[in-house]
C-alpha cells in the first residue's frame, strides 16, 4: 500500500491525506509537471516548512511521495528498470522552500547515482507560490555527464521540450548498449589493509568481468563493527561513488549481514565483499559438475550465515487468522531452502568423491607416484603443465582461470611415470567455505608424493604469496609430501635465487629449466629407495611388467637364462620382487 515516506512527525493528518491523494492521480504524459499539482506541492511544502518530492514515471503515475527537511530531503532508490546503465524511467521533481529553483550540488549527485529521468527543483516563496523552475538530465555528450537548464518561470514549464530530452538521452543510451553488448560494472574499491591488498582486489574484480574506477584505502587495525570503514568515511565514499558514477563498491574483507546492509544503506550501491568476488569468480570458471556443485555449496554456506530478516512488514510469510499457515518468517523460509539445497548437493558431491576415491585407491594400488603442482593464483601452473605433459589445458593470464583439476601422466627422465595434477590456484585470505567446499579436489595436494610450488619470480609480492601458499598446504594437512620451489616467469625477470635457496628457476612459456625440474621431481620421488641387480627368468617372465611399475628400470638386457636389469624402487618393492620370483643378478648397489 502506497504511503508517505520521510520526515512525516509532526505534520497534521489532514495534510498527510490530502499527500496520499496524490498516489490516486494520473499524469497526462505529455506534461512534465500540472500546473494544479505544481501549485498543491509548493502550497504544502510552505505550509509544513520542508521539501516534498515527487517521483513521477513516465506512465504518468505518482511512484513515491517524499517528505524531508527545510533544506533537504533524503531520496529513495526506486527503479522501473533493472540496468544500472540506463535511465530509471521516473522523474524527480522536489520543492525548495524559501529559496529559489536553482539545484543544488546534492540534487547533481542525486541524479546521476539514482539514473533519474530528470531531477528538477521547485522554489516557493513565503506565500507558497512557486517561483522558478531547473531542471537536469544525464547527458553523456556533457564533460561532467549532465546536462542542466536555466532557471525558468515556474508557470512556463517547456514540457514538451523537456520530455523529448529524456527520450533523445535514452536513445543515446539504447544505442550504448546495443553497440558494447554487456556493459562492464564500474567498481570502487575500498580496503583497510594496504596499497598491495588493493592491487590484487582490482586484479580480482577485473578476472570477475568489472571495471575498477578508484580505490580507497583507510588504514585500520580492525573493520568496524556496523561499516567496515568508519562512517564518517562511507559517507564521503557515498559522495564520491556519486560523482564517479560507480555501479558498485567491493570491499577488500569479509563483511557482516550487518556491515554489507548498513553499506549499501549509505551508498544506495550494491556492496560484494572479497569472498562473494571470488565465489562468484569460481561460480564462472566452473566447469565439470563436481566444481558446480562445490562452488554452490561454498555459496550457499556463505550466503546462509548472512540473511537478514526485512523487519515487521515484510517478515512474516504466512499465519494467523484467515490462512493458517505455519506462521514461519521469509527468513525461516529462506533457510530451509538452503538446508534442504545443501543437503542434496552435499548427497550428490559424496556420490562424485566415492568414484574420486576409486581411481585413487586404484592409482595406489598400481604403485604410481603424484606430483601436485600448487602456487598462487595466476603464478603459471597451467602453463606449466601443458609443457610438462603436452596438454592443452585452458590458459590465460588472470585470476583463477583454471578451477578444475585436471590430471595428465608424465615420463620422468631416468624412467618411471608419475601422476601430474593441475591445481586450483590459492590466494590471501582464501573463503574458508571455499576450502570446506573443495577439500576433496584440493586434497590432492595433500595425498601427493611431491609439491611443487609454482610461484611466479616476478611478483612484487612473491613473499606474501609464497607465505599464503604454505598456510593453505599446512591447513589442508599437506606437511608429509616432499616440496620443490618453482621460481616460474624467469623470462619476465631473472628471479633472485637467494630468496629461496635450492629452487629451481624456470620459465614454463620457454621452457627453460624444465629438464632440471623434472629431474629435481624424481630425485624427491626416489629419495629413500634403493637400486637392485635383478635377474628375471623367462619362466617368470609376467613378473617383468610388473617391477617397471614398482620404481625405474635403469637398464634391461636379455640374456640365455632371462632378463637382467636394474631396478631403482622402494625397499618392500625389491624384497616383493625377490618374493615373486626373481633373483640377485649381483650386490645390490644401494
Amino acid at each position: 500500500m502506497p504511503e508517505i515516506h520521510g520526515n512525516v512527525e509532526g505534520i497534521r493528518k489532514s495534510i498527510l491525506d490530502e499527500l496520499m491523494r496524490w498516489y490516486d492521480l494520473q499524469i497526462p504524459t505529455d506534461e512534465f509537471m500540472p500546473q494544479d499539482l505544481l501549485l498543491q506541492l509548493c502550497g504544502y511544502s510552505a505550509s509544513v516548512n520542508r521539501e516534498i518530492a515527487l517521483y513521477i514515471t513516465r506512465y504518468g503515475e505518482i511512484a513515491e511521495v517524499i517528505v524531508g527537511k527545510a533544506d533537504s530531503v533524503d531520496l529513495p532508490d526506486v527503479r522501473l528498470r533493472r540496468s544500472n546503465r540506463r535511465l530509471s524511467m521516473i522523474r524527480c521533481i522536489h520543492t525548495h522552500p524559501g529559496s529559489s529553483g536553482e539545484l543544488s550540488d546534492v540534487d547533481i549527485s542525486a541524479l546521476q547515482s539514482m539514473r533519474f529521468d530528470s531531477i528538477c527543483s521547485v522554489g516557493v516563496d513565503g506565500e507558497g507560490r512557486p517561483t522558478t523552475v531547473q531542471a537536469a538530465f544525464l547527458d553523456p555528450a556533457q564533460e561532467d555527464g549532465v546536462q542542466r537548464t536555466g532557471l525558468v518561470n515556474a508557470r512556463k514549464l517547456p514540457s514538451a521540450e523537456w520530455l523529448q530530452t529524456i527520450l533523445d538521452v535514452d536513445a543515446i543510451y539504447i544505442e550504448s548498449d546495443t553497440i558494447t553488448g554487456k556493459t562492464m560494472e564500474r567498481a570502487v574499491l575500498v580496503g583497510i589493509e594496504s596499497q598491495q591488498s588493493l592491487e590484487e582486489l582490482a586484479a580480482l574484480a577485473r578476472s570477475a568481468g568489472a571495471e575498477p574506477i578508484a580505490m580507497v584505502l583507510q588504514k585500520r587495525i580492525k573493520p568496524d563493527t556496523a561499516f567496515c570503514i568508519g562512517k564518517g568515511k562511507a559517507q564521503e565514499l557515498s559522495l564520491q561513488c556519486q560523482a564517479l558514477r560507480a555501479d558498485l563498491v567491493i570491499v577488500d574483507e569479509e563483511l557482516s549481514g550487518v556491515m554489507q546492509k548498513n553499506l549499501e544503506e549509505i551508498l544506495r550501491l550494491k556492496v560484494v565483499d572479497r569472498t562473494t568476488l571470488i565465489l562468484d569468480i569460481f561460480a564462472a570458471r566452473a566447469n565439470t559438475r563436481e566444481g558446480k556443485i562445490q562452488v554452490e555449496i561454498a555459496q550457499l554456506q556463505y550466503r546462509s550465515q548472512r540473511l537478514l530478516g526485512q523487519g515487521l512488514v515484510l517478515s512474516r510469510l504466512a499465519g494467523g487468522i484467515g490462512t493458517r499457515g505455519p506462521g514461519e518468517s521469509k527468513l525461516e523460509v529462506n533457510r530451509r531452502r538452503i538446508r534442504e539445497r545443501l543437503t542434496d548437493l552435499k548427497q550428490e558431491l559424496q556420490l562424485i568423491e566415492k568414484q574420486r576415491n576409486l581411481r585413487r585407491q586404484q592409482r595406489e594400488k598400481n604403485e604410481i607416484p603424484l606430483v601436485a603442482l600448487v602456487g598462487y593464483t595466476n603464478s603459471g601452473k597451467s602453463t606449466l603443465f601443458n609443457r610438462l605433459t603436452g596438454s592443452d589445458v585452458y590458459v590465460e593470464d588472470r585470476l583463477f582461470a583454471t578451477l578444475d583439476s585436471v590430471s595428465r601422466p608424465i615420463v620422468l627422465p631416468r624412467g618411471g611415470k608419475a601422476l601430474l595434477v593441475d591445481t586450483v590456484g590459492f590466494i590471501r585470505k582464501l573463503p574458508h567455505e571455499l576450502v570446506k567446499a573443495f577439500r576433496a579436489t584440493l586434497e590432492e595436494a595433500a595425498l601427493a608424493d611431491v609439491n611443487v610450488i609454482v610461484s611466479d619470480a616476478s611478483a612484487p609480492e612473491l613473499l606474501h604469496q609464497h607465505a599464503a601458499v604454505l598456510e593453505v598446504l599446512d591447513s589442508l594437512g599437506a606437511t608429509q609430501a616432499r616440496r620443490i620451489d618453482a621460481l616460474n616467469k624467469s623470462d619476465l625477470e631473472p628471479p633472485n635465487q637467494d630468496t629461496f635457496p635450492g629452487a629451481v628457476i624456470i620459465s614454463a612459456k620457454t621452457g627453460e629449466g624444465v629438464a632440471e625440474l623434472l629431474d629435481a621431481i624424481q630425485n624427491h620421488l626416489e629419495d629413500g629407495m634403493q637400486t637392485a641387480r635383478l635377474r628375471v627368468p623367462f619362466t617368470h617372465f609376467g613378473l617383468l611388467s610388473k617391477l617397471h611399475s614398482y620404481g625405474s628400470v635403469l637398464d634391461q638386457v636379455y640374456e640365455e637364462n632371462g632378463v637382467t636389469l636394474t631396478l631403482r624402487a622402494k625397499a618392500q618393492y625389491i624384497k616383493s620382487a625377490y618374493k615373486e620370483g626373481a633373483l640377485p643378478a649381483g650386490d645390490e648397489l644401494t
